[in-house]
């Protein structure tokens, strides 16, 4: 997770230190104070090229993240194109930051920077959102009081707190440090081998801060929050929220993007809630970078297909034309998912996410196998792991997305047998695990990859979920030890990729001990609290032969 801020942070970045040779072609209004019903102004910056003299729609950029005065280029990004270029910083960025607090204030102070915008004189009184991440979130929060001003919303691999960030399925990641560390507090960038000194010393990860010298507020405060409770969905629409949601939305994500499965379920939940949503949603072989700008060519070592490197900016740009100045509707559009097969050099357009498979494909963890048949026989699969054992890690990540050997890190794999015709798996892969553990919880990591014709695995998608959580993301039920129960997971990202004849189909089944995600150890405390002497007789796990996987494919 910590790759999708500092994604973002990257393009504020390198956008910051463009060169300003051409500001002479603009207005920009740099120190702007907006004031807001609590008394608190917000810092903004207004960039106008000189030859519109005339109101004209106006695109609003959120942020929380300031890195100087260069931000303007995000402003001129949207002057170019005849718009006047608003960028609006947090609460308390560019200001006192003691008034910043991440991620809750948005659903008011945005309403009321709409509200002072439509009010200018160089406002048509019609006003845009776009872009991605934390900005994304921010226009998710503002549609929760929807000003009448705002036309539309252009969410880009949005976030949604406590849902993907800072923990996914209730699995805390370092990002809870390192983002507030590095783009909030602005202190010395976080020393690489942090994460492995708490990984090796077995401290809490609740005191994870401490090894970086102070007391983070942010991430301890965050830490309060295991479930996703009361808090979090606070800050994102409700479903009567949703339900009012009727201006036209455009949602951008990839296959790669640490933020995806929220950017689903904005879509899903809006979908939900009004049948009558107007929301496109496009998602191809991307990355967080990706699925908010330019298209990398090579993705992780993936060579992507021709029709899928595009600029997701440029279609956020049409789409805003598309709504805001009665434009053509961008090409891509011709549905209401958009998505692009892997492997298959073509785009496909759905009216739903139903619409994109027609079977489901339902495989059996039986003995190393993913077998299509129920087995007849009950048996199980051991895992054991040892959480005093820091020698070894078990951690599926790999630094590509094709790759010659698995590294099965401590997990079990299991295999399908070689397909003999080809067909596209489309869709979000879900399961049913049953089991018995000798503990009170574990964190559960579950990877899908194609083992491909040429023996090289091709990294499809990956669950990660808390098992105290898969019944209810809002409240904890401990499993109990050495009884029979079952987990069931549905939460994992959307793929779509083409299948070769002579492909396999192969998942890693694990459990998280590495040093970038929260380490379980089933004791049944808060997890956040847990140490290494809370790990106890080593972690042993019956993986029983009827537990399943179930993958959604389209098959001619």
């Amino acid at each position: 997770m910590k790759k999708i801020f500092l994604a973002f942070c990257f393009l504020i970045t390198n956008l910051s230190i463009a060169q300003n040779s051409n500001d002479e072609n603009y207005i920009i209004q740099d120190s702007v104070s907006i004031p807001t019903k609590s008394g608190i102004p917000i810092s903004a910056i207004v960039v106008r090229k000189k030859t519109n003299t005339q109101p004209l729609p106006v695109i609003l950029f959120y942020t929380t993240y300031y890195q100087g005065k260069g931000d303007a280029i995000l402003g001129k990004r949207s002057a170019d194109k005849d718009y006047v270029g608003v960028v609006a910083y947090a609460r308390g960025i560019r200001a006192n930051l003691k008034d910043y607090v991440p991620y809750e204030h948005e659903g008011t102070d945005i309403y009321d920077i709409i509200d002072w915008i439509s009010k200018q004189p160089w406002s048509n009184g019609k006003v845009g959102m776009l872009s991605g991440s934390y900005t994304g979130f921010s226009q998710w929060a503002t549609a929760k009081n929807i000003h009448p001003a705002l036309k539309t919303i252009v969410p880009q691999v949005a976030v949604m707190p406590g849902f993907d960030t800072p923990m996914e399925n209730n699995v805390q990641s370092n990002l809870n440090l390192y983002w507030p560390h590095d783009n909030i507090y602005k202190k010395e960038p976080i020393r690489r081998s942090l994460p492995f000194e708490w990984f090796d010393n077995g401290i809490a990860f609740g005191k994870m801060d401490s090894l970086a010298g102070y007391k983070s507020e942010i991430f301890k405060k965050w830490l309060q929050h295991p479930s996703y409770d009361k808090y979090w969905q606070s800050l994102v629409p409700t479903p009567e929220e949703y339900a009012k949601i009727n201006i036209p939305v455009l949602s951008t994500t990839g296959y790669y993007d640490g933020s995806q499965i929220s950017a689903l379920q904005y879509f899903k939940l809006h979908t939900k809630y009004n049948k009558n949503a107007n929301h496109y949603f496009v998602i191809g072989p991307y990355d967080h970078w990706g699925g908010q700008r330019k298209a990398a060519p090579n993705l992780m070592g993936y060579t992507i297909d021709e029709v899928a490197n595009i600029n997701m900016g440029d279609i956020a740009y049409q789409w805003l034309d598309y709504i805001l100045k009665d434009g053509k509707k961008p090409d891509l559009l011709k549905d209401k998912i958009n998505y692009q097969v892997m492997g298959a050099n073509e785009w496909k357009h759905v009216p739903s996410l139903a619409k994109m498979n027609n079977r489901n494909l339902k495989f059996y963890l039986n003995s190393e196998i993913l077998d299509e048949e129920k087995p007849k026989k009950k048996s199980f699969s051991t895992q054991i792991i040892d959480f005093k054992d820091r020698k070894n890690q078990n951690n599926f990540y790999t630094p590509t997305i094709v790759f010659d050997t698995l590294d099965v890190s401590g997990g079990l794999v299991f295999s399908t047998k070689i397909f003999e015709k080809e067909f596209t798996i489309n869709g979000s892969f879900i399961g049913n695990l049953k089991l018995k553990i000798n503990k009170k919880d574990m964190d559960i990591s579950i990877a899908l990859y194609e083992l491909m014709p040429n023996g090289k695995y091709f990294f499809l998608t990956r669950y990660v979920g808390r098992a105290s959580y898969a019944k209810n993301n809002e409240k904890r039920q401990l499993l109990k030890p050495n009884k029979f129960q079952t987990i069931t997971f549905e939460n994992t990202r959307l793929v779509s990729k083409k299948i070769s004849k002579g492909s396999k189909l192969v998942i890693l089944l694990n459990t998280n001990k590495h040093p970038f995600e929260i380490i379980n150890y089933g004791s049944g405390k808060n997890v956040v609290d847990e140490t290494i002497k809370d790990a106890g007789e080593p972690m042993q796990i019956k993986w029983y032969n009827d537990s399943f996987i179930s993958i959604p494919v389209w098959k001619e």
